[in-house]
């Protein structure tokens, strides 16, 4: 089994930043991506951004240039540095990552989920 926590979710002001952390744990041979997906109320979960396991790095249109994504390959670590953020930005932001298992099967693993709140 893979296990992914994520930390660093809070109550920020409009223009403010966040930086979320989202640890990877368990039977891992390799991570192929991982990425962040957010669920604000009343709506689906979308897509946030991707790395893969090269560094390659892929967002939304609409965090183009607000969010960064990065990842820590040695502490199976992704982080997504958020700034200027919008009330819309507002929602439960989820860590994903894919890859195989120590016993070569494929995993797709979720996180718990971390609240962000943009408000004044």
């Amino acid at each position: 089994q893979v296990q992914l926590v994520e930390s660093g979710g809070g109550l920020v002001q409009p223009g403010g930043s966040l930086r979320l952390s989202c640890a990877a744990s368990g039977s891992i041979f390799s991570i192929n991506a991982m990425g962040w997906f957010r669920q604000a109320p009343g709506k689906e979960r979308e897509w946030v951004a991707t790395i893969t396991s090269g560094g390659r790095t892929d967002y939304a249109d609409s965090e183009k240039g607000r969010f960064t994504i990065s990842r820590d390959n040695a502490k199976n670590t992704v982080y997504l540095q958020m700034n200027t953020l919008k009330p819309e930005d507002t929602a439960v932001y989820y860590c994903n990552a894919f890859g195989l298992t120590n016993r070569g099967t494929e995993y797709d693993a979720w996180g718990q989920g971390t609240q962000v709140t943009v408000s004044s």
